[in-house]
């Protein structure tokens, strides 16, 4: 297992960061199956570990401190605040409000006195920055957190946030938490580069696709099983699946073309996908999300795969960098490009 250093902070992490999106009700309802695969992630050299309150409504962290007593000095832990999580008007967003009820809910749920790493889920217009950023220095210095990051940021408003911590003496985003694979490559563009000056870490979500670069998805074996990404978001009427839509029967016909890479490379396509998140110089960690052990396994077995260069030229050659191949892969969609914020 390789590990690298998380942006400038000093504190080394493994490149493959467990995610815990799929231990619960969303994913594996088994929580002692969930505790086995953590286990077995540690077991692996994995010392990153990064789950969120919304996961299954709390169900993630919960399983995570269950797994975790004993061995919590071996993880650097993350976990994330901003989705709702209750009925009323306030249980949710990044105000200083919710953020201060929340890490107590989180810290209870996950059996620990501290976060590593807190992350503010997604940015949204109706808070301001500078609260956002006070309130985690507050948390911060009562040493409830150790960092705090961002996740899903615009390069813009990762600038906002280290220029607002300068100018106010508040402490800042130490770490980015971006969607980024060889489908969602727009984060080359300026988030990327933002991360290195700021000297940021960068752990990437969904460097799979959803699955897409597994090769699960093929015009010959569409897999849709109910257990399957593309069978819950049929269920849902999501649009990643549907091959309707142009951009499905482009990720389609990419498929094809990246399985001939991976044979040419001499790796399966999942360890071509993971690999080429690596191959940035930001990036410190890809998010693996297993659901099951043999998930886990595969992945792991990928720790040491890197891509030459001629396979990466190739792979610039189908997707070119700073592009995406559909939009909705993006991880949110910006409230400035709403009509309401572009009309008098």
């Amino acid at each position: 297992m390789e590990y690298r250093t998380l942006g400038t902070t000093g504190v080394h992490v493994s490149a493959h960061c467990l995610g815990t999106m799929m231990f619960g009700g969303g994913g594996n309802a088994d929580h002692d199956d969930c505790v086995r695969i953590i286990h077995r992630a540690l077991d692996a050299g994995i010392n990153f570990v990064d789950t969120a309150d919304v996961y299954s409504d709390g169900e993630s962290e919960e399983i995570v401190g269950k797994a975790l007593e004993g061995r919590r000095d071996e993880v650097v832990l993350a976990t994330k605040v901003h989705w709702e999580m209750g009925p009323g008007q306030n249980d949710h967003g990044n105000s200083r409000l919710w953020i201060m009820r929340e890490v107590e809910n989180s810290l209870r749920r996950l059996r620990t006195d501290h976060i590593d790493l807190y992350q503010i889920h997604r940015p949204e217009a109706e808070t301001s920055i500078e609260d956002t950023l006070s309130a985690l220095s507050d948390l911060q210095r009562a040493g409830k957190i150790r960092y705090f990051g961002s996740s899903t940021f615009s390069g813009f408003q990762i600038v906002e946030a280290q220029w607002v911590a300068e100018r106010r003496g508040l402490s800042r985003f130490r770490s980015e938490q971006p969607p980024y694979s060889i489908f969602v490559r727009q984060i080359e563009r300026d988030v990327l580069p933002v991360a290195q000056t700021y000297g940021m870490g960068v752990l990437v979500w969904s460097p799979l696709n959803r699955g897409w670069l597994t090769g699960r998805y093929r015009r010959d074996a569409f897999d849709r099983s109910p257990g399957s990404r593309a069978g819950r978001s049929y269920e849902v009427g999501a649009k990643l699946f549907d091959d309707a839509r142009p951009e499905i029967q482009r990720k389609l016909d990419l498929v094809e073309e990246l399985a001939k890479l991976a044979a040419e490379a001499g790796v399966s396509m999942t360890h071509l996908a993971i690999a080429f998140t690596f191959a940035h110089p930001a990036v410190t960690s890809a998010i693996i999300g297993p659901r099951t052990s043999e998930q886990l396994d595969d992945l792991v077995a990928g720790a040491d795969v890197r891509l030459e260069p001629a396979i990466l030229d190739a792979i610039d050659g189908l997707v070119a960098p700073g592009t995406v191949v559909d939009e909705n892969d993006r991880g949110f969609d910006p409230w400035w490009l709403e009509a309401s914020a572009r009309r008098r």
